[in-house]
């Protein structure tokens, strides 16, 4: 067992400042559309301290993002966006970079929902038997339990 207050100071800093790079992003590229070059910086810093710090994002912000040239995608603006549809009635959103070009393909089910999002993801809190600590555990899908002690 490892304890959580040290690491979590440390990656708490790291996600606030991957928020603040984002939001800077947003900020540029709303006030001036044409400073894409400064909102990509902040897009390929954001990602540069994710993948140092292995930190995972959340997929809605991952989707925002171009794999290929860092961009951040906003329809109309660096982005165009376009609904597909396949033969089995199976609807896609594909979105282009205006930079490089790359598209990514969402797609559109309502039904769908991410791990993230099932209650078998969220972290509960919980008393142990016998013992005045407590503990959070998170149960994965697989019903595999990992306890954090928490001081």
């Amino acid at each position: 067992l490892t304890t959580l207050s040290a690491h979590s100071n440390k990656y708490k800093e790291a996600y606030q400042r991957l928020n603040y790079l984002y939001q800077a992003a947003h900020c540029v590229l709303s006030q001036n559309p044409e400073n894409v070059e400064l909102a990509r910086f902040y897009c390929f810093t954001q990602k540069t301290i994710a993948r140092r710090l292995v930190l995972r994002q959340d997929p809605s912000v991952k989707r925002t993002l171009c794999k290929k040239c860092c961009s951040l995608l906003i329809p109309g603006v660096t982005a165009t966006t376009r609904q597909r549809r396949k033969k089995n009635k199976t609807r896609f959103t594909v979105m282009r970079c205006l930079s490089c070009g790359q598209s990514k393909t969402l797609l559109n089910n309502p039904d769908y929902s991410l791990w993230v999002d099932r209650p078998e993801a969220q972290m509960e809190q919980q008393k142990q038997p016998g013992d005045k600590n407590s503990t959070r555990r998170c149960t994965a899908a697989s019903q595999r339990i990992v306890s954090i002690r928490i001081p």
